[in-house]
């Protein structure tokens, strides 16, 4: 695979790239919002509304597949969401239930009113009865049925369009870290060079085929590393590290990213750690490596939550070159007595969004619906997740539950037409780290790069 051209540049090709992707904004409607195709998602889940044989169910986001995608036009002072799938038929009401009825009934008409930045409630007319999402019952998600209810935070859509306007890419020194798109190599420690990750079986299928330097010297800036508690600390290892030969600390590959970042000094590294270790351990395996606090970067302690991401070309400037994240929560440290953010380790919760890590098995078709790693009956955090000036990063990740080398080829070569088509639309961003198994297959470099010239509004 060739190496990926340097992140921080932007080239006479990529800006040609640009324009596949850059689309003429919808015309406006006179007191309204611009008509065009859209999804109709919940502010709350981040699911589409998807016409499921007549009823109108909350699903997976799942691009133009899953009757998922609305025309929006004016009728009269109100509006009709018609199916993209079956003309005539739209997005309505019977009774308390959200059904798909006839567009020229009156079940099917809508007064539109914004409640805040691109989120807007769908009224019937004449009524105080508002499209919603049913309330969640204890222990369960929210249910699949839309509802016809109460105003509330439930009652709030976003109107995502299926083919939004882009612009290009700032330049160099202009450009936003949330505005950059990273290769990221999933189980990037499972690679069968630098040492053992799993027992017998399970080492005999690597996720990558390139070592951890390799990976660095061709591109690479996203790190998805699997740490567990053993004696000696810190250990990488897949699911256990019983039986594995010759594991790697974390404290080694560490070393290594640090090692690289101070000999190309524009460079920006990313660490998603799928961590088991308790936060002592944690902390003494990174005390372990010299000049991490060089490079280390503290989102939390430079204003990005007021102010909103940085430049690239400032965190360059200022050495803040290596950013941390772990899936652990918060709370569990909290009783421990020990954050992990206290000592640099940002909680990927707080910072980043992140899509279900499994595309399905490693042969046979596979499922590209993007929502949320985090949304179960315990947690809710969707992909669209916001804030007034703050925009979570987004981790897209795209591959099987096993690395088979014929179907991470393939897989590779449809990346950036799965981020375009269905993730950037279901999380209402383009995604910033693009993770894969076998990123010296199907050249999945050409899709970040493809990425990284032009921004999602």
């Amino acid at each position: 695979m060739p190496t990926p051209r340097p992140l921080l540049a932007a080239t006479a090709a990529s800006a040609a790239l640009a324009s596949v992707f850059i689309a003429p904004a919808p015309a406006r409607s006179a007191d309204g919002p611009p008509t065009g195709t859209y999804y109709v998602q919940s502010a709350t889940t981040g699911l589409n509304a998807a016409d499921s044989g007549g009823a109108v169910e909350q699903h997976n986001p799942k691009g133009n597949e899953d009757h998922q995608q609305w025309t929006l036009r004016a009728s009269g002072s109100s509006y009709v969401l018609e199916s993209t799938d079956t003309a005539g038929s739209c997005l309505g009401r019977s009774g308390d239930q959200a059904r798909t009825v006839a567009c020229s009934g009156s079940d099917a008409s809508w007064e539109l009113a914004p409640t805040g930045a691109d989120q807007y409630t769908l009224k019937a007319p004449g009524t105080d009865r508002y499209l919603t999402v049913g309330a969640k019952p204890s222990g369960s998600n929210y249910p699949a049925q839309l509802a016809v209810g109460p105003a509330g935070n439930l009652a709030s859509w976003y109107l995502t369009p299926a083919t939004p306007a882009t612009r290009p890419m700032p330049s160099p020194d202009q450009r936003t870290l949330d505005q950059v798109t990273f290769l990221t190599a999933h189980n990037a420690y499972a690679n069968g060079v630098d040492g053992g990750f799993a027992p017998p079986f399970v080492n005999l299928v690597p996720n990558q085929k390139r070592g951890i330097n390799q990976q660095l010297t061709d591109g690479v800036r996203g790190f998805m590393l699997d740490i567990h508690q053993t004696p000696d600390g810190a250990i990488l290892c897949h699911n256990s590290c019983t039986l594995v030969s010759k594991p790697v600390a974390l404290w080694v590959d560490i070393q290594r990213m640090v090692d690289f970042l101070k000999q190309h000094p524009d460079q920006f590294v990313t660490v998603f750690l799928e961590d088991y270790v308790d936060p002592g351990v944690l902390r003494g395996e990174l005390a372990r490596v010299s000049g991490l606090s060089d490079v280390l970067y503290r989102p939390d302690r430079t204003g990005v939550r007021q102010n909103g991401w940085p430049k690239l070309a400032d965190l360059v400037a200022a050495n803040h070159r290596l950013l941390l994240l772990t899936d652990h929560s918060r709370s569990s440290d909290e009783s421990a007595g020990l954050t992990r953010d206290s000592f640099g380790v940002m909680y990927q919760r707080e910072w980043t969004v992140e899509n279900y890590w499994s595309m399905g098995s490693g042969l046979g078709s596979s499922d590209w619906s993007c929502y949320s790693r985090w949304y179960d009956a315990n947690t809710t955090l969707p992909l669209t997740r916001t804030e007034p000036a703050f925009h979570p990063l987004f981790v897209m990740n795209h591959f099987r539950d096993a690395t088979i080398t014929s179907t991470a080829t393939t897989d590779n070569t449809k990346l950036a037409d799965r981020a375009r088509r269905f993730c950037q639309p279901a999380a209402r961003k383009k995604p910033n780290f693009l993770a894969v198994d076998r990123y010296d297959l199907g050249d999945p470099a050409s899709a970040v790069n493809t990425l990284n010239t032009y921004t999602y509004p």
